[in-house]
C-alpha cells in the first residue's frame, strides 16, 4: 500500500530519477493470526435545536451545532459468533432505549443481546435521555422515541460492511489529564472540590486501552478507545460531543474518514478534567475541549501503533441483572431535607432534592441492574449501568483475568452514581441520597462483585 511518503528522490550521477520504495502487503505478518471479520459505522444522532441540554441543573436550551453527535459501532465475527460495541455521544441511556435498540440489531444482525454493548460517552452538552421521575431538563419525545433504531442502524451498517480485519490492542498511561474531583476534609466527611480539604478523596486511572481494528493491508477502519474522564469541559449552549467527539475527529483525520472511533468512557463518577494545582492550561470551554480530545487521540495512536496484533478472536457474551436494594429513605437523609425546607429560598438543586425525596418511590424495592461482559480473545470488555466512582473500576481490572479488561460506565441503563460503599455515607456530591446516588450505599460492591463472577464464569466457559 503506497502511504505518503513512498516516493523518494533519488540523483545518481547528475540524472534525476524516482523510485518507489518496495512495501509488504501490510504492516503486520498475517499468518497464523485468527479469522476475524469486522465492520464500522457511525450515525448521526444529533437533535434539533431548541432541544434542552442535559448535564446541569438548569435547563440549558440549544442553540447551535458546535459538532454533531453519533451511534458509533464497531461489529467484530470470529469462529461463527458476532459482537457489537456501541458508543453514543450522550449523557446516559437506559434500558429503555437499549433494549429496544437491542431487539432490533438481533432481528436484523443477528447479534445476540448477551453480545451488544450499548454505552454513552456522558457529554454534558447533548439531550436529555432520561424519562422517569422528576426533571429538570425536558425531553425532546420525537427524537428520543427514534433513537434506538438510530442506534440500530448504526449497528446494521457495519454488519452490512464487514471485511478481513487484524485486530491491534495497546495501552499507554496518562495521569496528568484531570483529577479525582472530591476532597476529604478533617472530619472524615468529603465534599465536590478542593477547598478546605485535605487532598483528593480517591485516586484515578490511568490507564488508556485502544484497539485499532485494521484491513490486511494496514488501513485503520475503527478505532476503541477507553479511559475514565468525565466528559464536562465544554459547557454552553452548543451541541457537542465533548472532548471524546474530538477523539474521534483526530483519529479520522490521522487515518482517514473511514476510521470510525467508538468510545468507551471508564469509571469517572468522580473524576473530570480539573487539576488540585493551578495551571496555565485553559480550565474549561472549547479549547479545553480539543485539547482533551487531542491529547486522548494521540495517546491512544501510539498505543496501537507500537502493539502487537492480537493472536486470539475467541467471542462470547455474558449479560446478567442481580437484584440490588434501591436506597431506602432514612433518618439521616429525611433530617437533611428538613433542614432544606427550613430555608426561606432554594436553589434548583435543593428543591429537586426536597422534590424527589418526598416523591421517592422505591423504599424497601429492588433493582434490576444490569451487567454485562464480552469476551475477545485476550480482552474484556465491561458494561455497567450507572456513573461509577473509579475505585470500582480499578477493582475489576485487579480480578479480571484478561490482558486487556475495557471497563465501560453508563451501559445499558443507568442507575445514577455508583460511589464505594464507605464514600457513599461520606457526603459529597456522587454519594448524595436523592440527588445522585439511587441504589443501596452497598450497591457498588454487589455490582462489581456480579462482575467478577460473571467476568470468571465466561471466561472459563461455565454456563
Amino acid at each position: 500500500m503506497a502511504v505518503p511518503g513512498d516516493e523518494v528522490g533519488d540523483r545518481v550521477e547528475g540524472t534525476d530519477t524516482r523510485r518507489v520504495l518496495a512495501m509488504t502487503e501490510g504492516p503486520y505478518r498475517t499468518e497464523g493470526l485468527p479469522e476475524v471479520c469486522a465492520g464500522a459505522a457511525q450515525v448521526e444522532i444529533t437533535p434539533p435545536l431548541g432541544t434542552s441540554l442535559a448535564g446541569y441543573f438548569s435547563d440549558r436550551v440549544s442553540d447551535a451545532v458546535a459538532d454533531p453527535l453519533f451511534a458509533r459501532a464497531v461489529v467484530l465475527a470470529h469462529g461463527g459468533a458476532r459482537m457489537a460495541l456501541v458508543s453514543c455521544d450522550l449523557i446516559c441511556l437506559t434500558r429503555e432505549t437499549t433494549d429496544a435498540a437491542k431487539a432490533r440489531i438481533a432481528q436484523r444482525c443477528g447479534i445476540p443481546p448477551d453480545c451488544v454493548l450499548i454505552c454513552a460517552t456522558h457529554t454534558h452538552t447533548g439531550p436529555n435521555t432520561r424519562r422517569q421521575g422528576r426533571q429538570i431538563i425536558p425531553v425532546n419525545p420525537d427524537w428520543l422515541d427514534a433513537l434506538p433504531d438510530r442506534i440500530a442502524e448504526a449497528v446494521e451498517a457495519a454488519h452490512a460492511e464487514m471485511f478481513d480485519a487484524v485486530l491491534v490492542p495497546g495501552r499507554q498511561s496518562e495521569s496528568a489529564f484531570g483529577s479525582n474531583r472530591l476532597g476529604r476534609r478533617r472530619d472524615g466527611s468529603e465534599v465536590f472540590g478542593k477547598d478546605g480539604v485535605l487532598g483528593p478523596a480517591g485516586p484515578i486511572d490511568p490507564e488508556v486501552l485502544a484497539l485499532a481494528v485494521r484491513e490486511h493491508d494496514g488501513t485503520v477502519r475503527a478505532m476503541v478507545v477507553n479511559y475514565a474522564m468525565h466528559a464536562d469541559a465544554t459547557g454552553g449552549t452548543q451541541i457537542s460531543a465533548g472532548w471524546p467527539g474530538k477523539v474521534a475527529r483526530t483519529v479520522a483525520a490521522v487515518y482517514g474518514p473511514q476510521a470510525v472511533t467508538v468510545f468507551l468512557n471508564g469509571c469517572c463518577g468522580d473524576i473530570n478534567h480539573h487539576h488540585w494545582a493551578p495551571k496555565r492550561i485553559a480550565p474549561r470551554g472549547q479549547l479545553r475541549t480539543d485539547q482533551m480530545g487531542r491529547a486522548m487521540a494521540g495517546l491512544a495512536i501510539n498505543a496501537v501503533e507500537m502493539a502487537e496484533p492480537a493472536e486470539n478472536a475467541t467471542i462470547a457474551g455474558r449479560l446478567r441483572r442481580p437484584r440490588i436494594p434501591w436506597y431506602t429513605r432514612d433518618d439521616t437523609m429525611r433530617a437533611y431535607v428538613e433542614n432544606l425546607r427550613a430555608q426561606p429560598q432554594l436553589n434548583a438543586r435543593d428543591a429537586l432534592i426536597v422534590q424527589r425525596f418526598d416523591e421517592w418511590p422505591y423504599d424497601g424495592q429492588q433493582a434490576e441492574v444490569t451487567v454485562q461482559a464480552i469476551r475477545l480473545g485476550d480482552m474484556l470488555f465491561i458494561g455497567l449501568p450507572g456513573e461509577v466512582f473509579v475505585k470500582w473500576g480499578i477493582e475489576i481490572k485487579h480480578w479480571s483475568p484478561a490482558r486487556f479488561t475495557f471497563v465501560a460506565e453508563l451501559a445499558n441503563d443507568w442507575f445514577g452514581y455508583i460511589p464505594t460503599s464507605d464514600q457513599a455515607h461520606r457526603g459529597a456530591y456522587g454519594a448524595l441520597p436523592i440527588l445522585s446516588r439511587r441504589l443501596d450505599a452497598d450497591g457498588g460492591r454487589q455490582m462489581t462483585d456480579a462482575v467478577q463472577v460473571l467476568m470468571w464464569d465466561l471466561w472459563e466457559g461455565r454456563e
